[in-house]
């Protein structure tokens, strides 16, 4: 005994020892990797903070943009209602009209179309007529909707300068209410695209500046600037700017494959929204540095700190080889004697006690109990239909069945007394000291469901898995002329009546229900139940 405490005395210093190194050494790599990791969430945070107020800020900026092209257009309206389109009326007009383009950087040009699309006049210095804008997509929407909404047109070619530009129009409304024509300021791409590159969104972020039906108006990069797709399917219009108003989300894009934060705002006045995207790769390039260095710095601590740890736990081996390698032949003699008791009393393929161990733990309570005055029940289990499984899935398939069944019935076992054995072949024994019929029976049902749970498949069981029959007997109390043998022909009666009956089921001997019937005549105000299958 004093060996064995040594040696847990020793072994358990080495493993503080150990522990307290791989504890510390833990610890350094996971309070810095977890400060590394919270640095990068603050920065994405951060990041989804800056664009959101990017994106929010272009956003009311292209939002005036918009107004005051259309508010020119409303004034235009009211000009046109006023005064009509006499020549001198379109005179005035003109000289209105190339004063509020010269005064507005944003406007490309204000335009007058009649009801037909000719040009009756615009901001240009000379009217052009060879040109008509019947087939534009904004003329046909005045054309065919009587409203007074102004329309936002996706970008177009302009006919007379051949520059891209977006359109903002209003129809003009005859005082019958009938169509008049169309009243167009077009809007600079160019002014837009200078503008978007005062805002610095890294090498590979993006500002895209779109119209709610999906079409882009703009997508700035620093590399280049691109209009006219159609943005419908890309995530960050489908998955959310269709959906809200405002949102960040990290998204990877179709067009180059590259991850970004994308946070994106729509516009307070007019059907479009604004985003604004960077790259999460290039945002993350200093915070990688940053991990690096750190990373290092940790490792070559913790290396010095393992080293330490080490030499410290080679000391403390060192002074207690001599005793742990005694100690060690000591719990090699114990460890094969435990092997060959182990062997002697369990069944080698299932783990449980063997027949041998059964007769004697059997015969040892019974003795025990003809004394005491207690009782004694034993629950015999009989996998059904075996022999037939083993033709159909092999022996191999059998064991590894008998193995996952006496696992169930190993685990049945509650106190320390009880005894799970295989009792021959495909049946199994349980022995219950101290153990009324009653109780014996609740753990037979529970022991069967427990095997029906596993679901071992079973073509020739009675619903396709393995069941089992149980047969449950008990003397109450152990009587001094009892024997061994009588218990178990009672059990293995009832074990053979639940096979008869069908199999897959639990019969109580019937010396073991007279048992039960005069205990309930003994409590007349008690419910009675019967015992059995």
């Amino acid at each position: 005994m004093e060996p064995a405490v040594a040696l847990n005395r020793r072994h358990s210093s080495v493993c503080l020892a150990t522990l307290f190194v791989v504890l510390a050494c833990a610890a350094l790599i996971g309070v810095d990797g977890w400060r590394t990791w919270q640095a990068r969430e603050r920065l994405l945070s951060q990041a989804a903070v800056d664009t959101g107020n990017m994106a929010q800020a272009l956003a009311r900026h292209a939002d005036d943009v918009y107004k005051e092209a259309d508010l020119v257009l409303q004034v235009l309206q009211e000009h046109i209602a006023e005064d009509g389109l006499d020549p001198k009326s379109l005179q005035r007009i003109h000289r209105q009209l190339v004063k509020q383009v010269n005064e507005l950087p944003q406007l490309n040009g204000i335009f007058v179309y009649d009801q037909y699309g000719r040009w009756i006049v615009n901001s240009q210095q000379t009217l052009e007529t060879t040109h008509n804008n019947a087939d534009r997509s904004y003329f046909i929407h005045h054309r065919d909707h009587a409203d007074d909404l102004p329309y936002l047109g996706p970008p177009v070619q302009s006919k007379s300068t051949g520059l891209w530009i977006f359109t903002v129009s209003r129809r003009i409304t005859r005082a019958d209410g009938s169509f008049g024509g169309v009243v167009l300021a077009t809007i600079s791409f160019d002014y837009f695209k200078k503008y978007y590159e005062n805002f610095d969104v890294g090498r590979r972020g993006v500002i895209m500046f779109m119209l709610d039906t999906g079409m882009l108006l703009i997508r700035s990069t620093r590399d280049e600037v691109t209009t006219g797709q159609d943005m419908r399917n890309t995530p960050i219009f489908r998955d959310h700017a269709a959906k809200r108003d405002r949102g960040s989300a990290e998204l990877t894009a179709r067009t180059d494959g590259e991850l970004r934060i994308n946070s994106f705002v729509r516009l307070p006045r007019y059907p479009m929204f604004m985003t604004v995207a960077v790259s999460s790769d290039e945002l993350l390039t200093s915070w990688r540095h940053d991990a690096y260095v750190r990373t290092i710095g940790i490792l070559f601590l913790v290396g010095v700190l393992a080293t330490m740890g080490r030499r410290l736990v080679r000391q403390i081996k060192h002074q207690a080889r001599s005793e742990v390698e005694a100690v060690k032949a000591r719990a090699r003699t114990d460890q094969l004697n435990a092997t060959l008791v182990q062997l002697a009393m369990h069944d080698g393929l299932t783990g449980l006690a063997n027949r041998r161990h059964f007769d004697r733990t059997l015969s040892t309570e019974l003795t025990r109990l003809a004394n005491e005055g207690g009782p004694l029940a034993l629950i015999l289990i009989d996998v059904d239909y075996f022999k037939l499984y083993n033709d159909v899935y092999g022996h191999t398939k059998g064991d590894d069945c008998l193995k996952q069944i006496a696992a169930v019935i190993g685990r049945s076992k509650r106190r320390g007394r009880d005894l799970a054995a295989r009792y021959g072949g495909e049946e199994f024994a349980i022995v219950l000291p101290d153990c009324d019929v009653r109780g014996a029976t609740t753990m037979a049902h529970t022991l069967r469901q427990s095997i029906a749970d596993l679901r071992l498949p079973h073509s020739g069981g009675r619903r396709g898995h393995v069941s089992v029959s149980i047969g449950v007997a008990a003397l109450d109390p152990v009587q001094a002329q009892d024997s061994p043998l009588a218990l178990i022909e009672s059990a293995d009666q009832a074990l053979y009546q639940a096979k008869e009956g069908g199999r897959d089921r639990i019969v109580t001997s019937p010396q073991s229900l007279k048992v039960i019937a005069r205990d309930e005549l003994k409590r007349p105000h008690s419910s009675r139940s019967g015992q059995g299958s």
